[in-house]
């Protein structure tokens, strides 16, 4: 497979964006193509996808529900709806055995992402670590033979999970190490939004961390001071669009008031997004 310079490009600028001095890579999950160019005009560096909100939006439950080919065609149109580089949630990478996880890989460069996100939580209580690094080896020995520095972000369920109460720190570390050794380019921690343990383990881990933020979270310059380098709020960017939708079918199947649709972008505007492309 060949893939076109302009993909290796995105690739190193999106790793680049993680190194910024002064300010946190900010990621506002996308899930389609609207919402993708949206985040672009809103001013973001980069888009990454919610797997959550892909899956809610084909019909299914989050949780490798989604079959890889959805998957990727919801990638497919995502990235070809922006100029950004595009980082893809794979879940635990569509499929269990070695060329499964392959055929992942090749897919998301296929469909122009230079980025991805891969879970240790397929199994419970989490993924041995020894499994997941060679599964993380494998996306970087995959990627590599395509000519492109995909951006391997290793998700880590140590505190999302509740499976350690009292090691969780520990053992995030552990796989955190286990994991950049594999090739991973920086490790995600959802559940954790504590600055002291933040910085604690930004200190002990030599690649960017990840935080998963959202209402109530420390600000992203907070988390930065901390030592986050990447801060993404998953899936709920669907979930307040969703929301929205309910409230709006709710008034209007209710008591027939419109004022829900007060604020709403024209039809020009929204049509203007995909304008010449």
């Amino acid at each position: 497979m060949t893939m076109h310079p302009e993909l290796e490009s995105k690739a190193l600028r999106f790793h680049e964006l993680h190194a910024a001095p002064h300010a946190p890579l900010v990621l506002v999950n996308a899930w389609d193509a609207a919402s993708a160019r949206m985040v672009e005009e809103a001013g973001a560096t980069a888009v990454a996808t919610s797997s959550s909100a892909i899956s809610w939006s084909l019909g299914y439950q989050d949780g490798d529900h989604l079959p890889r080919q959805l998957a990727m065609e919801a990638l497919s149109r995502i990235a070809k709806a922006t100029r950004l580089p595009v980082t893809a949630d794979i879940e635990t990478g569509y499929g269990r055995i070695d060329e499964e996880l392959r055929a992942t890989v090749r897919a998301v460069l296929e469909a122009g992402a230079v980025g991805i996100n891969i879970e240790d939580s397929a199994e419970q209580p989490l993924s041995e670590i020894a499994e997941q690094s060679r599964r993380i080896a494998l996306i970087r020995q995959t990627a590599d033979d395509a000519g492109v520095r995909l951006f391997i972000n290793a998700r880590t369920d140590t505190y999302w999970s509740g499976k350690f109460p009292d090691t969780a720190y520990e053992e995030t570390l552990r796989r955190a190490d286990a994991y950049r050794q594999a090739g991973a380019d920086g490790i995600f921690v959802p559940g954790l939004t504590d600055l002291h343990i933040l910085h604690e383990l930004s200190r002990r881990i030599s690649v960017p961390l990840n935080a998963l933020a959202g209402l109530g979270s420390p600000s992203p310059g907070e988390l930065h001071d901390a030592g986050v380098r990447r801060i993404s709020i998953g899936g709920s960017t669907a979930r307040a669009a969703y929301a929205t939708v309910s409230r709006l079918a709710m008034e209007v199947l209710g008591d027939g008031n419109w004022s829900g649709l007060a604020g709403t972008l024209s039809y020009a505007e929204m049509d203007a997004l995909f304008g010449g492309r």
